[in-house]
């Protein structure tokens, strides 16, 4: 995915990413709902120094499972969702798939926060799921 590019609707926040992804994923935390109008966020986790950003960005900060904050990234003018900064991983910046301008360059390989999913949500049976966050090495 090296050198993906993306952006909010309106073209006031723009972002390129030269690294690699860390993971794909599909999230169907509580917060990933709310935060994204959906059943889950499509998520793609890259490290931090591999992300450019230019225009202003307006974050919003909410606690998570661990009781620390993390802080999602929205474009003030068209409140586009564009990526969030988790706090279990200072050195990882999670984008927002559907902000990306070639979305289907996303493949996600896991569903995670499986316990809050929607029974109407139609999860891909193939993908490994995790109640909560998958287990780290």
């Amino acid at each position: 995915m090296a050198a993906a590019q993306g952006g909010c609707m309106c073209g006031s926040v723009r972002y390129e990413c030269t690294g690699d992804p860390l993971f794909m994923g599909n999230c169907h935390c509580r917060d990933c709902q709310r935060a994204s109008g959906g059943a889950y966020n499509p998520a793609i986790g890259v490290p931090r120094n591999a992300v450019k950003i230019t225009g202003d960005v307006k974050y919003f900060e909410s606690k998570v499972d661990s009781g620390k904050t993390s802080k999602r990234a929205f474009c003030p003018n068209c409140g586009s969702r564009l990526f969030s900064m988790p706090a279990f991983a200072p050195d990882l910046i999670v984008l927002t798939a559907s902000s990306l301008d070639d979305p289907s360059i996303f493949k996600p390989a896991m569903d995670i926060y499986t316990s809050s999913a929607q029974p109407w949500d139609q999860m891909n049976a193939s993908l490994p799921k995790f109640p909560k966050m998958p287990p780290t090495g």
